[in-house]
């Protein structure tokens, strides 16, 4: 059963806050693959650990409808107000921008705007999920 249009617009709870520490930092970067320098900017792609938490959140809302196991990351983009660094208290909150039906799967789009312990804008994540409901 596709996922309902009413989800378009829907803003979920921000995450619980995740602390940034040198050794999630330089796990990170060993488990990508990325260079990173202790006490340096994280990697681009660091963001994803808040924002997976945020697509967690929409996943597992029994009122979405969404089945974790049916979906796909189909695409992850990152725009960055400053670097991710160690110290930083980060949460995220997303919202779904638009919803589509193609081939009886659902592509929704969604953004999530990630903080820092003040308020401001640290990254926006945008990512493409793809979900094919079991039958």
């Amino acid at each position: 059963m596709p996922v309902d249009q009413s989800l378009v617009g829907r803003t979920f709870p921000p995450t619980a806050p995740y602390d940034v520490t040198e050794d999630g930092l330089a796990a990170f970067a060993t488990s990508t693959g990325t260079p990173y320098a202790a006490g340096g900017p994280a990697p681009a792609t660091y963001p994803i650990v808040v924002a997976f938490a945020a697509m967690q959140e929409l996943m597992v809302d029994p009122e979405v409808g969404i089945e974790l196991h049916h979906v796909v990351h189909g695409d992850q983009r990152f725009v960055h107000e400053r670097p991710v660094v160690a110290g930083d208290r980060l949460v995220a909150e997303l919202t779904v921008e638009s919803l589509r039906q193609i081939g009886g799967a659902d592509i929704i789009a969604t953004t999530s705007a990630i903080t820092d312990a003040s308020g401001a804008l640290v990254c926006t994540a945008k990512a493409t999920l793809v979900h094919k409901a079991g039958a």
